[in-house]
């Protein structure tokens, strides 16, 4: 198990590492300067040209890392910015951040006290689906802010974000009403808001799974733990 990290390290290669470990310790000042350090990062990033020609912003993440009590916040994962997303730098704002909205307050929860973030912290032209290896790309700023982070859940919306997320290349109607794991963290699988204005009719699905989200909430509050299943 490592010790608690006491104070900001110098470098960020080491802080990487040891809150890489789903043991580790680490204050609420590691977890804000490591996340400005990442989204730092992400402003200056290259790695996919066509990608850092085209942005007008870069879109890292929007809410809180964790609670007035201090518990992590439930955290969101979407696919990529889209238009206006890009334009404001927040992510899931428009039609599908107002429905993001409304499904969080189904079960009780608003979003300034969650953490939303995308696979994808740029947008690809013309909001095409993101490429595998965009999503390789960025798969380490989205892993380190899951890692210091650590939320009590972790859902998905949308099959690119699972595959971010888990590296699972399904529909989410297959990984729908399973629960999986990222470095212990319970992790729900559910459709994109943006996929929901376009299949109203699978909003009665996405009921369902917020209100395995809540119970799942419920048992990481209650400290039960919450292992993978298949079911």
């Amino acid at each position: 198990m490592l010790p608690k990290i006491e104070s900001i390290p110098g470098s960020y290669e080491l802080w990487q590492s040891q809150v890489s470990s789903p043991w580790a310790t680490v204050s609420q000042d590691e977890v804000q300067w490591g996340l400005a350090e990442t989204n730092r990062r992400v402003i200056q990033c290259s790695r996919c040209p066509e990608l850092a020609q085209t942005r007008t912003k870069t879109v890292f993440s929007s809410g809180v890392p964790f609670l007035a009590s201090g518990s992590p916040s439930l955290c969101l994962v979407g696919e990529a910015p889209g238009y206006y997303e890009d334009q404001s730098g927040e992510p899931f704002v428009g039609d599908a951040g107002e429905l993001l909205t409304r499904i969080l307050g189904s079960i009780g929860l608003s979003r300034d006290k969650v953490y939303i973030c995308n696979v994808l912290k740029c947008r690809p032209p013309q909001n095409r689906k993101p490429l595998p290896a965009e999503v390789s790309n960025c798969q380490g700023y989205l892993w380190t802010q899951l890692s210091v982070v650590r939320p009590p859940v972790i859902v998905c919306l949308g099959s690119t974000a699972a595959f971010g997320v888990l590296g699972l290349a399904q529909s989410v109607t297959s990984l729908r009403g399973k629960t999986f794991q990222f470095q212990s963290i319970p992790v729900i699988c559910t459709y994109h808001p943006a996929y929901l204005l376009r299949h109203g009719e699978a909003k009665r699905e996405v009921w369902e799974d917020m209100k395995r989200v809540k119970l799942l909430l419920m048992a990481a509050a209650a400290g039960s733990p919450s292992g993978a299943d298949k079911s």
